[in-house]
């Protein structure tokens, strides 16, 4: 962004600020996961969860939270 801090409203600047903090955090912490192998029970039911929610069976488009939310 090449707007100054004067130039940005309240949320842009809240934005940015959380994006900073995010990353930040990464950096110090990272990933305590990161390249640990995941179980095969764990693969099969992450395999499970992605085909229920393609095929309509599990989870909610985000239009219809959006609308349920009245966040229109």
């Amino acid at each position: 962004m090449d707007a100054t801090v004067a130039q940005m409203t309240t949320s842009e600047l809240k934005e940015m600020i959380e994006e900073i903090i995010e990353q930040k955090l990464l950096d110090l912490l990272g990933d305590p996961d990161e390249g640990l192998p995941l179980r095969k029970s764990i693969r099969d039911r992450l395999a499970r969860q992605k085909q229920a929610v393609a095929t309509g069976e599990r989870g909610k488009a985000l239009n219809d939270i959006v609308r349920q939310l009245n966040l229109e």
